[in-house]
């Protein structure tokens, strides 16, 4: 069979090819093996990327034990947790679209036969297997792994009690000096914030997608057992080649259908819903946002981890992962257990082994923490196009809630208003011009919803915006309203003070103002003039979609 690497290898046209595989240091038998490419998220920048130089030479020596020539490739990333609250935050999720083409680039440009994708943090993963898609190889993803939960007063924690904890300063009920403590022991070692964050939320979908070998999501990055996974992954992309396994017999709707409905049984970031439209967009799949409400109301949510209980990704390992939750869901006929993995086995298959060992962690299907599913797509007149909340991070309290807008146009006035107590229980807090293009880049508001959770008003207090939540934050917290203000969505025309009403068991949100005075500022309303930007910020925002077409590139229209 030919392959890929042919195009650069073979014949005698290829002599000034190969010369500069030589002078890599490749030999013969090398180059007479197949081309993989290993994309390594390795960095000294980021906690989740530290150790995946070790990860990446595990995959690499998979490999070779099964007759491949590895060719490690890097690729940025961006920390979340480091670029939140300031102006590198704009460039987080663009940063998926940068990747992406990285791994285009990178793979066609020297025709390589295969890929193993070893990210680990939140654009990182799904940007990866962006580029991947467009490719149609034999893929593997193998992560770094999680982070092991940290300590804090009230026992383990995890870095969203570290910005919850600001605010509990702020709100005198935590000294400077317990903080400087806590910031010290809640980040305890290298891997993934130990939350079900969107970076942990990512990896376990890989997983549940057919896309990683099972433990992909869970195994802690600290563990030996994780670098055992990067060379299993190594030695499986091998036998995918041989077979000629690629993504697309992988990656297709059913897939889709069924990371979806383990999003909603574990309670994943809302980030999920950006990527996996992303994702679907690349493989050619249609998915419209109403498939998640769908998914909902058919999936009950069977785990409560960081930030919407006290379990951390450690816990969900020990209770068996992803394949002891996809087994609860199977009892109940709630997967497509047909679909290929990159195991060379359908799921059905691969969940045969999977054991509920921790109903605590994981709640059997007849007893689960709720009977729909953990996320929600709201729609309304403030949101036609539709906006996301994780609704298993929601008090029992906000689950419907009717308050008065206090308007801001961007995170930093809200967060002055806030940390100002100029936020009272009752309010919607409502932040705008942080869209795909008004930010650019869909900022994360984990620092408002951090105050907000450490001041006590998470509770009493909901935030809506045309932005993006972190993983980590929680409350009733809905993000990705659509159209955004910036293009002159109707949360641009939100006044102080006025009503506005959140049912989200109904998946409904509405601006309690009647149409003919909608009507009337609309005449006079004047597009708020966007923060400049410079650099390839000012590329993205001329070219992004809306967040309900997951923010890519409109390439894709």
């Amino acid at each position: 069979m030919e392959r890929t690497s042919d195009r650069v290898l073979r014949g005698v046209n290829r002599a000034p090819n190969r010369s500069l595989f030589y002078a890599l240091g490749f030999t013969d038998a090398q180059l007479e093996r197949p081309l993989v490419g290993v994309i390594s998220a390795y960095s000294e920048m980021v906690p989740g990327h530290t150790h995946l130089d070790k990860v990446s030479e595990a995959v690499k020596e998979g490999i070779l034990m099964n007759g491949g020539t590895p060719i490690l490739i890097p690729s940025i990333g961006v920390c979340d947790g480091i670029a939140m609250g300031h102006e590198g935050m704009k460039y987080s999720l663009p940063s998926r679209e940068l990747i992406a083409d990285s791994v285009e680039t990178m793979t066609v440009a020297h025709a390589l036969d295969a890929l193993v994708l070893v990210p680990n943090c939140d654009k990182i993963v799904p940007g990866m297997i962006m580029g991947a898609l467009r490719l149609n190889l034999p893929t593997v993803v193998v992560s770094g792994g999680p982070m092991l939960a940290g300590k804090g007063r009230e026992g383990e924690a995890s870095l969203s009690k570290v910005f919850e904890a600001v605010g509990s300063v702020k709100g005198g009920t935590m000294s400077e000096e317990e903080l400087r403590v806590f910031e010290k022991s809640a980040c305890p070692s290298c891997g993934s914030c130990a939350g079900m964050y969107t970076a942990n939320s990512m990896n376990c979908l890989s997983e549940a997608v057919g896309l990683a070998l099972p433990g992909n999501g869970t195994i802690p990055a600290v563990y030996a057992e994780r670098r055992r996974l990067a060379k299993e992954s190594g030695f499986a992309v091998m036998e995918l080649l041989k077979k000629d396994v690629r993504m697309g017999d992988i990656f297709n709707a059913k897939a889709v259908e069924n990371a979806i409905t383990c999003d909603m049984a574990l309670g994943c970031s809302t980030n999920t819903v950006l990527h996996l439209l992303a994702l679907a967009t690349e493989a050619g799949i249609d998915v419209d946002l109403n498939l998640f409400n769908t998914m909902s109301e058919r999936v009950p949510n069977l785990c409560h981890l960081a930030p919407a209980g006290h379990h951390h990704m450690e816990d969900l390992y020990r209770a068996g992962g992803i394949r002891a939750v996809q087994k609860e869901l199977a009892k109940k006929n709630l997967l497509h257990l047909d679909v290929m993995t990159v195991t060379g086995r359908n799921l059905g298959d691969v969940i045969e082994s999977g054991e509920n060992l921790n109903p605590d962690v994981i709640r059997p299907i007849a007893s689960p923490y709720s009977e729909v599913g953990g996320l929600a797509i709201l729609f309304g007149n403030l949101a036609p196009k539709g906006c996301v909340v994780k609704r298993s991070a929601v008090s029992n309290k906000m689950l419907t809630h009717k308050g008065p807008a206090r308007v801001f146009d961007s995170e930093d006035e809200a967060i002055e208003a806030i940390y100002g107590g100029d936020i009272r229980k009752g309010d919607v807090v409502v932040i705008r011009y942080e869209g795909p293009k008004g930010g650019p880049g869909m900022r994360e508001m984990l620092n408002p919803t951090s105050a907000l959770a450490g001041m006590g008003l998470d509770e009493s207090v909901a935030l809506i915006t045309d932005g993006r939540f972190s993983g980590a934050s929680r409350g009733a917290s809905i993000g990705h309203v659509s159209p955004e203000a910036a293009l002159g969505g109707i949360i641009a025309l939100v006044e102080e003070g006025d009503l506005i009403e959140i049912d989200i068991p109904n998946y409904s949100i509405h601006l309690v103002v009647d149409d003919d005075e909608l009507e009337a500022r609309r005449e006079k309303f004047q597009p708020k003039e966007l923060s400049p930007v410079k650099g390839w910020l000012k590329r993205y925002r001329g070219l992004v979609t809306t967040s309900d077409k997951g923010a890519v590139l409109d390439m894709y229209e």
